[in-house]
């Protein structure tokens, strides 16, 4: 496995055409995090499809093939990782034909570390979690385009901000197939809140805030979740699009 210390600066290592990228849908904005906002809702107007950065596929992607929307235990013994219950909500999208509309079947991984800081199955903290597959799997969009997710609230390690990292593959047509990489990132104000509570407390005050990470300044703020307080934890949705066309 990889050191950790070093490729969260690489660039993702191939990088799609213009018209091969993911697009992300702003569609006015992020979607609304309030409760039953995760229903069924028509095309959107293509001019709130935003194109968004691609970032670095950073620590670490592993293909694990995990099947599963709640990613918050090792497989293995079924252990679960401490920390805030965070139900995030992925909804992809299509852009042909002047709108945006929801794309079915297509494989969405999430990823990111524990409360501590440490990845699963990497070579991180003296490969401690080596063999270990917590907070990570995949989810295929339904029919109106979404993927469901129940982890935890991240924690965070030394040189970055708070973030998630996802990865979106689809199938093109003609052999081809879209894969697109980036992060999402939180609100300061609210990471303070909830690191002010065990388990995050333990760690001490994180050293990296959102303006000076790289790769959130790269993001140009496009890619903050919006979150909101939803018992238990937090709740929180972004809007992504497949430029095709």
């Amino acid at each position: 496995m990889r050191d950790l210390q070093h490729d969260d600066e690489d660039p993702i290592g191939r990088l799609l055409s213009r018209r091969e990228a993911l697009a992300l849908l702003g569609a006015g904005g992020v979607a609304s995090v309030a409760a039953g906002a995760f229903g069924s809702r028509p095309a959107i107007a293509a001019p709130g499809c935003v194109v968004r950065p691609a970032l670095t596929e950073g620590p670490y992607f592993v293909d694990e093939k995990l099947d599963r929307s709640d990613i918050r235990s090792d497989p293995a013994d079924g252990t679960v990782r401490p920390g805030a219950p965070l139900r995030l909500a992925l909804r992809v999208s299509r852009l042909t034909a002047g709108a945006c509309a929801p794309l079915a079947g297509a494989m969405v991984d999430v990823w990111h570390c524990d409360a501590m800081g440490a990845y699963s199955d990497v070579a991180d903290r003296g490969g401690r979690a080596m063999g270990q597959k917590f907070l990570r799997g995949y989810q295929v969009t339904d029919g109106d385009g979404l993927a469901r997710f129940t982890t935890i609230y991240p924690g965070w390690y030394e040189g970055r901000t708070v973030h998630i990292h996802f990865k979106i593959r689809s199938a093109a047509g003609g052999g081809r197939a879209y894969d697109f990489t980036s992060q999402l990132f939180f609100d300061d104000a609210l990471t303070d809140q909830v690191f002010a509570q065990p388990p995050y407390a333990a760690r001490g005050p994180r050293r990296v805030r959102n303006p000076r990470d790289g790769i959130y300044r790269d993001a140009r703020g496009q890619l903050t979740l919006a979150a909101a307080p939803a018992s238990p934890g937090y709740l929180a949705s972004l809007d992504l699009a497949l430029e095709t066309g």
